[in-house]
């Protein structure tokens, strides 16, 4: 197998043109060990919640607990006491009720990552704070012809995320499929990370790792540290992968083992494509049919480069460590054959589309204020951290419209990286098909709802803004990033 170079890597992470491989090493440390890990249990999965008559009603409890994590008692926190929490299965057209109650010393609230739902009133509404001791119902209906896929949860109350989400604040959601895939068995595998003392504390990160994005010393599948799977020689499994860790790129690789990818986030491919290696950015989601064969491989986790600048160079690679997130053993009697995969729904070419408003949109890094001041975990705004992080020369304000779009129009985005570093950029509601990156077009149909910029590059998407109004946000998913003002508002207003 050719080796994939960074930028091939987040071309296919970006693109969905991915691939998997695997290596032999243990777990994947960044910065050297703190807690000490229980490795190679079996793999186990969070509870999973079904709709029944298109309808799921959930209660979500977000509290800091005592919860298993790498097989050893950690101070976390944890949606109804797990970490990840609960499994979300729904169908298009359902509607999910969900009443989330703060158990926690800080306000939050809720994000449906990519569902195409309204941004309004108790939708994915990421304006509305529950404050600590509180609850709040949130309604989604999904509309029928909802993209399937895997989707996740997580908090969105601007200055607390990637401390909130770095604790353990996280969930899958999966949209059925109309007509099912034949598969063997599913696996939900959400991968996150997360830095813990000796006595299972959760380590603050430092200035410098906040301004990078903090990364954790310790990568989980599933609150595991290294567990491990089983299957036998001729089985199609399909595994749902999550990229929830707060700024960690993955570069996934299942060596020895036959992949196809169904599709990246929202976005399917008419029928599965062989890959080899899989990029992804932080909240990222691939969705990968896997054909087993006789042996034992080693699902790894490989470096990727992914910018830096100034005294960010001490913090050494971003992204880096490689080692094995799991081991797959496939013996014993080989499996029936299955029916070939169904071909799926070609999703419009918006490119054929006249768009109704071109934009370019810069997000950028810069260097100002003081390091004297200290932000504590979960602060706002860039001061005290000697940076700015803006979108058009702005830090986020909830309170300014920085785009006004119109229901029912397509438009096109230029994303615009003005930074070292890279921007995995996330619009909310509506996805984005990828028309040209670097100026260069993009051949067959993409769609994203978290698309990779590379730095000191860009990329141009278009959206369709059917179904909705209302206000809502793009940002940089690099959640520090985030939290320190690179988001802004979009509302979609009614047509003329």
């Amino acid at each position: 197998m050719r080796p994939i170079t960074r930028r091939h890597a987040l071309q296919l992470g970006g693109l969905g043109v991915a691939s998997l491989a695997i290596g032999t090493t243990g777990l994947v440390w960044q910065r050297g060990s703190r807690l000490v890990p229980v490795t190679g249990s079996d793999l186990t999965e969070p509870e999973v919640l079904r709709s029944r008559g298109g309808l799921l009603q959930v209660r979500l409890e977000a509290a800091q607990g005592q919860i298993a994590v790498a097989g050893r008692e950690a101070t976390v926190y944890g949606y109804n006491g797990s970490l990840p929490g609960p499994t979300l299965r729904l169908r298009p057209g359902d509607r999910l009720q969900a009443r989330l109650v703060n158990r926690l010393d800080t306000a939050t609230n809720l994000h449906v990552h990519g569902l195409h739902v309204s941004p309004q009133g108790n939708g994915d509404n990421v304006f509305i704070s529950v404050e600590p001791g509180e609850s709040f119902d949130y309604n989604y209906q999904l509309p029928e012809d909802h993209p399937p896929g895997v989707y996740w949860y997580h908090p969105h109350h601007h200055g607390m995320v990637a401390d909130q989400v770095f604790r353990g604040l996280y969930g899958a959601i999966i949209v059925e499929d109309p007509d099912p895939i034949a598969v063997t068995r599913e696996r939900v595998l959400v991968i996150s990370d997360i830095t813990l003392d000796g006595s299972g504390q959760v380590v603050a990160p430092s200035t410098m790792s906040r301004m990078a994005g903090r990364e954790g010393d310790l990568v989980l599948v599933n609150g595991h540290a290294a567990p491990r799977l089983s299957a036998r020689p001729g089985e199609r499994e399909r595994w749902r992968i999550i990229n929830a860790c707060s700024a960690r790129y993955l570069r996934l690789r299942l060596d020895g083992q036959d992949c196809e990818l169904l599709g990246i986030d929202s976005g399917r491919f008419p029928e599965p494509r062989p890959v080899d290696e899989l990029a992804l950015a932080p909240g990222n989601r691939a969705d990968l049919l896997v054909s087993t064969r006789a042996g034992s491989a080693s699902w790894e986790t490989g470096s990727v480069d992914r910018g830096g600048m100034g005294m960010m160079s001490s913090l050494g690679d971003l992204s880096g460590g490689v080692g094995a997130l799991a081991t797959l053993r496939v013996e014993g009697a080989t499996a029936p054959a299955l029916p070939a995969v169904p071909v799926q729904p070609t999703p419009e070419d918006l490119r054929a589309v006249e768009p109704a408003r071109r934009r370019r949109i810069t997000f950028a890094m810069g260097m100002g204020g003081d390091m004297s001041g200290g932000m504590g975990m979960g602060g706002g705004g860039g001061e005290g951290m000697g940076m700015s992080f803006t979108v058009d020369g702005k830090e986020f304000d909830a309170q300014r419209i920085d785009q006004t779009v119109q229901q029912g129009t397509v438009e096109e985005w230029t994303l615009v990286n003005d930074s070292p570093m890279d921007h995995p950029i996330h619009l909310h509601v509506w996805p984005m098909q990828i028309t040209a990156e670097a100026g260069q077009p993009v051949r067959g149909v993409f769609r994203q709802d978290v698309v990779n910029v590379p730095p000191r590059s860009e990329v141009t998407v278009r959206v369709s803004f059917g179904n909705y109004t209302g206000r809502t946000v793009y940002h940089c998913h690099i959640l520090d990033h985030e939290d320190n003002g690179m988001m802004a508002v979009v509302e979609s207003v009614p047509a003329a």
